[in-house]
């Protein structure tokens, strides 16, 4: 029996030895030189092939690596890589394991325009949510306010619709609505891929990196190989910069997301990161305090949960807000990236929370949100990842980001509580209002929005249910229910408790291609919803069952598309 079975095995290893033979037989190292004449390399790309890895040497430097699902046939789409700034310049081009006969980069094809078709009018384009041009996107990162723009970078894999080869993307706004994509900012280097981090404005010129009077914007991120801090710089908010070594090395196994703020009394730079403690996954947000950005001391450390208890998990976010209706009194809050909050005091080396696990987010897939730094009129905008479910068919891009939003600190009986809800910006986007004013729905009654057929939607609907069970919003063939005894809304399996207030529930609606963003409260509840809503649906319905359902306000807006 031992014999048979011996022989067997041999067998099975000599095949799987010719078959490996074969395959390596089947495919080839590619490396070719070219002067670098034109804006971008064009890479072909086709959707759920295998991934090549690709070098790009300049001088002697591996300057770019990165993995991509190339098409030996024909391309899907096409991704651009930079190489104007090596005009002039012979590159050597580096592929693995391209198939033996391929013509894939024969010739090496460069160009100074892109060709891609159809940008931004794909079928699962989110219209009024930032998304890439091309590529993978997580998230947001180095948000910061410089030079007159609102500059959001962002994860971006600009190689593939899959997470990979992280790099910083980059789009500026100077109205919080309108995107321009400005390309990637921050590329894989001997740190590693680049993980997530924040941005300032360094005023005071503490690190000395103003030039010609304006003050230096100071990036900060994660290398995901050293796992250390690294830092990198523009003083104009288009060419960047990267400090020749991390500016705080490793401090344990797992580290990362630097978020930083500056602290006026001790006249001192904050740091806080994420960085897991012991061998029992333990979150922590280690502080840290630095008079220049570039030296940093360890101050103290706040604990959060453990293991898939993730309060304070990864992407900390840290910044100070008044308190609505209460002169003179401000608060610190710090939160992770599931959006668990605590609140509390901070003396500029130690956070103290005063209420710990809050939370008002109750959607699906809303993620890593970061806030804008260093904005003038002093609001705390925030932009948040939202996972939108865009990996589908044809299309070339993948997730986008929620709307900007407004944090506020409002007094409940509860305590202290965040809201959010977005941003007067957004209201730019209203082409067409219906105002319907104050009416009743009542169960088997005329819908009140019958006549209304729009694709992207804003409504405002202030409800008091009274004797009612239910009341229902159905936008575009998803029902938004507010369930009255159980004081609850639900939406698409999620669900949310939300109470009335003074007998009336207040909710604001947004619907794009992706999903639905459901502020309840005044903010004091969001629900964010990623699901692609039918194109074949356009419509509205509001109705009640179990009785009559008072509506003190209803109004409608149709929306435009950022993107015109």
């Amino acid at each position: 029996m031992m014999k048979r079975l011996l022989q067997v095995f041999l067998c099975v290893a000599f095949f799987q030895a010719v078959i490996a033979q074969e395959n390596n037989a089947a495919t080839h190292n590619f490396a070719s030189y070219f002067t670098a004449e034109k804006k971008y390399l064009v890479l072909p790309v086709k959707n759920g092939a295998s991934k090549r890895n690709i070098e790009i040497w300049v001088d002697g430097v591996n300057t770019r690596f990165f993995d991509i699902e190339l098409a030996e046939g024909t391309p899907d789409w096409y991704a651009y890589l930079q190489i104007d700034q090596w005009k002039g310049k012979e590159v050597e081009l580096r592929v693995d394991k391209v198939s033996n006969g391929s013509k894939v980069f024969t010739p090496i094809v460069q160009s100074d325009v892109d060709t891609n078709a159809n940008t931004y009018k794909e079928k699962l384009r989110a219209q009024f949510h930032f998304s890439p041009k091309r590529g993978w996107t997580n998230d947001p990162n180095g948000m910061v306010y410089y030079n007159g723009e609102y500059h959001l970078f962002y994860q971006h894999n600009p190689y593939g619709r899959g997470w990979g080869n992280m790099t910083w993307g980059h789009a500026v706004t100077k109205d919080l609505i309108h995107w321009k994509d400005l390309g990637d900012a921050l590329h894989p280097d001997q740190g590693g891929p680049v993980f997530s981090g924040g941005a300032v404005v360094d005023s005071n010129n503490t690190i000395g990196f103003s030039k010609d009077g304006k003050p230096a914007m100071v990036m900060f991120h994660t290398g995901a190989r050293g796992w250390g801090q690294y830092m990198s710089w523009s003083t104009d908010g288009r060419n960047f910069q990267t400090f020749d070594r991390a500016v705080v090395p490793r401090i344990n196994k797992d580290n990362r997301d630097p978020k930083v703020v500056w602290y006026e009394p001790t006249k001192k730079w904050v740091m806080v990161i994420w960085v897991e403690r012991g061998n029992n996954e333990q979150h922590s947000m280690q502080f840290l305090t630095s008079p220049d950005l570039k030296n940093w001391t360890k101050a103290s450390t706040v604990m959060g949960g453990v293991g898939n208890d993730r309060y304070l998990f990864e992407c900390p976010e840290f910044y100070e807000l008044p308190v609505e209706g209460m002169p003179g009194v401000k608060k610190w809050i710090l939160t992770g990236a599931n959006t668990q909050y605590a609140i509390g005091t901070f003396d500029g080396t130690t956070f103290t929370p005063e209420q710990q696990r809050l939370q008002e987010q109750h959607g699906r897939d809303f993620y890593a949100p970061q806030t804008f730094s260093n904005v003038p009129d002093g609001r705390r905008i925030e932009i948040g990842w939202w996972r939108t479910n865009t990996e589908k068919d044809d299309m070339t891009f993948n997730q986008s980001m929620s709307l900007p939003l407004e944090h506020k600190l409002v007094q409940t009986p509860e305590g202290v509580r965040l809201t959010r809800m977005p941003v007067k910006e957004v209201e730019g986007l209203r082409s067409k209002a219906y105002k319907l004013g104050k009416l009743s729905v009542k169960e088997n009654g005329s819908n009140p929005l019958k006549n209304i057929n729009i694709e992207l939607a804003e409504l405002h609907i202030d409800v008091e249910p009274g004797k009612a069970s239910e009341v229902v919003l159905d936008i575009r063939g998803v029902p938004v229910v507010y369930n009255v005894a159980g004081k609850e809304l639900q939406v698409d399996g999620v669900k949310a408790s939300v109470a009335l207030i003074n007998g009336r529930l207040s909710l604001v609606v947004y619907a794009d291609r992706t999903g639905l963003e459901i502020f309840a409260n005044k903010g004091l509840v969001f629900m964010p919803i990623n699901i692609n809503l039918a194109d074949s649906n356009r419509t509205l319905s509001l109705s009640a069952k179990g009785g009559t359902a008072k509506i003190t306000n209803l109004d409608v807006y149709e929306l435009k598309s950022i993107w015109e």
